[in-house]
């Protein structure tokens, strides 16, 4: 090789040195904003969710408060309907001891009336003999009179026995109307009380709808604020999972602002002839698929109505069933930034792929990294399992692009 040729190489060697040394530190920093616009986002979804936690404890407040005047009101309509229904059963047993009453007067009416009769027919024997012998009568008697004191004393006889039949003739005209009367007063009394409780049972009725009604809406609060405690429990789950990963992106950010470090003092040693590092950079393409043995899509990327709180929510993965203890693949090249659990996501694995981009891996029943890992396309990181807030096995796999959730149907084959 010529003296020439021999520093055209080393021209060309220093220039790429120069090149590859102001490169690193741009990189660098670009890595450093993203981690810091992707804090900033989890920073704002963070407030988003105190503030949904916020208005939804006001709004169980007052469901509470209005629940209790409600179980108030209908405490009070259950008094009353208790003091109802003992007047229906006073009444009753007053409606009874009635037809009780009643039931013996008819008695004793059947025996007047036996009495009535056999009177009556007694009477008419006498009025008729009368009849028949009445001059007759009053002649032998007069005729066998011992004196004239005995023959007063016998038409007095003939007189007061004519008396006593008109007595007793009216006496039984008086039954008649007495025998009536009762009759009248007893079926007005019956009708009245039948009235009555057939009045209070409407009442009762009308009561025990109302009672039946309170109660459904009493039962309408306690759902509803069963849904809002239910609601407050995944947003505060959810706070925590925020939490996590904004302390995942902290660690993050720290370590790209130390990568910044290190790449300018690489750069400097470089220009010092030196050698730089090498950082995680997605340079696109396609996923590899995370879960390969899927058996289906249980539930895709958008809105939803959320299998186990039943409210709509916006689903912000896809979820891919599969066999528990089946393998979860890296998506692409790139550095575990978390590896725990949380009461949601149960265990679960966020990978960074540089350019802004992660993956997250969710209710796996076992992790295979742990954080700060790297792991290349198609690895196996973990197994799927059904952790968490989960109804079934399956990977719930999502993408976030400078801090915000896309449809991993961007990535995916």
């Amino acid at each position: 090789m010529t003296k020439k040729k021999w520093k055209q190489h080393i021209c060309m060697a220093l220039a790429m040195i120069l090149l590859f040394s102001c490169a690193c530190p741009v990189f660098a920093t670009n890595a450093y904003q993203k981690k810091k616009s992707e804090l900033s986002g989890a920073e704002n979804k963070k407030d988003s969710l105190e503030d949904k936690i916020s208005r939804l404890q006001d709004m169980k407040e007052e469901l509470e408060s209005s629940r209790r005047d409600l179980s108030s009101y209908v405490t009070e309509l259950d008094s009353e309907l208790n003091t109802m229904q003992v007047q229906i059963s006073e009444l009753q047993t007053l409606v009874e001891e009635k037809e009780e009453e009643i039931a013996r007067t008819r008695q004793e009416l059947i025996q007047a009336k036996k009495d009535s009769r056999k009177q009556y027919e007694q009477m008419k024997k006498r009025i008729r003999f009368m009849y028949e012998r009445s001059a007759s009568t009053y002649m032998e008697l007069i005729l066998h009179a011992n004196s004239i004191s005995d023959m007063l004393n016998k038409a007095t006889y003939i007189e007061k026995l004519s008396s006593y039949d008109r007595d007793m003739l009216d006496k039984y005209e008086e039954t008649k109307k007495t025998i009536v009367k009762l009759q009248n007063v007893l079926e007005e009394e019956k009708v009245g009380l039948e009235a009555t409780v057939a009045e209070t049972k409407a009442n009762e009725s009308t009561m025990q709808k109302i009672v039946t009604s309170k109660q459904e809406e009493l039962e309408a609060y306690d759902a509803d604020i069963a849904n809002k405690e239910a609601a407050i429990k995944q947003y505060e789950e959810d706070l925590a999972d925020q939490e996590a990963l904004i302390r995942s992106l902290e660690a993050a950010v720290k370590a790209a602002e130390e990568a910044a470090a290190k790449a300018a003092a690489a750069a400097a040693a470089a220009a010092a002839g030196g050698v730089s590092g090498n950082a995680v950079v997605y340079n696109g393409g396609t996923f590899a698929w995370p879960a390969p043995s899927y058996t289906r899509i249980s539930d895709d990327y958008g809105w939803r109505t959320h299998p186990i709180l039943g409210v709509k929510q916006f689903h912000n993965g896809v979820d891919m069933a599969a066999p528990s203890g089946s393998p979860i693949l890296a998506a692409a090249d790139g550095e575990v930034i978390a590896a725990s659990y949380s009461a949601t996501m149960g265990n679960y694995i966020m990978i960074n792929h540089g350019s802004g981009l992660i993956t997250v891996y969710m209710h796996a029943s076992s992790l295979l990294v742990s954080n700060g890992a790297k792991v290349s396309k198609g690895q196996t990181i973990a197994l799927v399992g059904s952790t968490g807030r989960s109804t079934g096995s399956h990977l719930h796999f999502t993408v976030r692009l400078n801090g915000e959730y896309v449809s991993p149907w961007n990535y995916l084959k």
